[in-house]
């Protein structure tokens, strides 16, 4: 809970910080490019020769190329379409698709996650309801790819380090994770990137502020966290940061919001939450009535 309480503060900032300094003003592949780069950077240094077997590197760069290099780009793609206060609430999402893809990857099947994943979808269409355009679907369609990747990336590397045992030093393998991100960055990059590079030394400053710190500390931290808690609460701490972010962005950057919609968007998309963890907690409750 230390790691993921630490890193939801931490990432609180990051939203606000690509949505001002950077959407539309810097090239989003050249951006995903240069914060995965620089976050190797980091951790190449702790990379150690003893735990450099393929059966470790191969599947770290796989979960490092879902949950951060693809997860940035439909992240960074969404930003030109949606408000800073709207990707956040759609992030809401992940939750959802934690336990969802636990239970695909455990074989089982609860019908919950879907109804809670509509009732979202409704929320999120009460935010801006006389004014659904093409951009703005496709703004949400994103943010949901990104919630994917986020979520796909924390089960599967859950249950990896689970199979691996407690004795795999995880900072010294993790130079991996990026790794596999860093092959998905050069080739979007060299795909569809543009000459749009920074332009400031705010731009220049934010960039390296989110490669060495909220990708190179957050997500080594995040996922090691992820490690040792539970399903339950992995989901769960993935939405508070959510309201942290949020408080940031309206008190700073964007006070004109349209508070009614939000609100009223954002607690239909809380409520299919609250009902998500109702279902769950009676589900747990009836287990364990059953098992006695």
């Amino acid at each position: 809970m230390y790691y993921l309480s630490a890193i939801t503060l931490l990432w609180a900032f990051s939203f606000s910080l690509i949505g001002v300094y950077l959407a539309g003003q810097v090239d989003a592949y050249f951006s995903v490019l240069l914060r995965i780069a620089l976050a190797f950077l980091l951790f190449i240094p702790l990379l150690r020769r003893q735990w450099l077997r393929l059966d470790y590197i191969l599947p770290l760069m796989l979960i490092g190329a879902i949950q951060l290099g693809f997860m940035y780009i439909f992240y960074y793609q969404s930003f030109l379409l949606l408000t800073v206060p709207e990707v956040l609430l759609f992030t809401t999402l992940t939750p959802v698709y934690v336990a969802l893809l636990y239970d695909v990857w455990t074989l089982t099947f609860r019908v919950r996650y879907l109804l809670a994943a509509l009732l979202a979808v409704l929320g999120a269409v009460v935010i801006r309801y006389d004014n659904i355009t093409q951009d703005y679907i496709s703004g949400f369609l994103l943010v949901q790819g990104a919630n994917v990747c986020f979520a796909l990336g924390q089960v599967s590397y859950k249950i990896l380090i689970q199979r691996r045992g407690d004795q795999l030093p995880q900072h010294a393998i993790f130079g991996f994770f990026y790794a596999g991100a860093l092959v998905v960055a050069l080739v979007a990059w060299g795909i569809w990137g543009t000459d749009r590079y920074p332009t400031t030394s705010m731009q220049w400053g934010v960039l390296l502020w989110l490669g060495l710190g909220a990708s190179g500390l957050g997500f080594f931290c995040w996922n090691k966290g992820a490690t040792q808690v539970d399903v339950g609460t992995l989901a769960v701490m993935n939405n508070v940061l959510i309201p942290a972010g949020l408080v940031v962005n309206l008190l700073i950057w964007n006070r004109d919001a349209d508070m009614v919609r939000l609100l009223l968007g954002g607690s239909i998309i809380l409520l299919s939450l609250l009902l998500n963890y109702y279902w769950e907690r009676k589900t747990r409750t009836l287990s364990c009535s059953l098992s006695h």
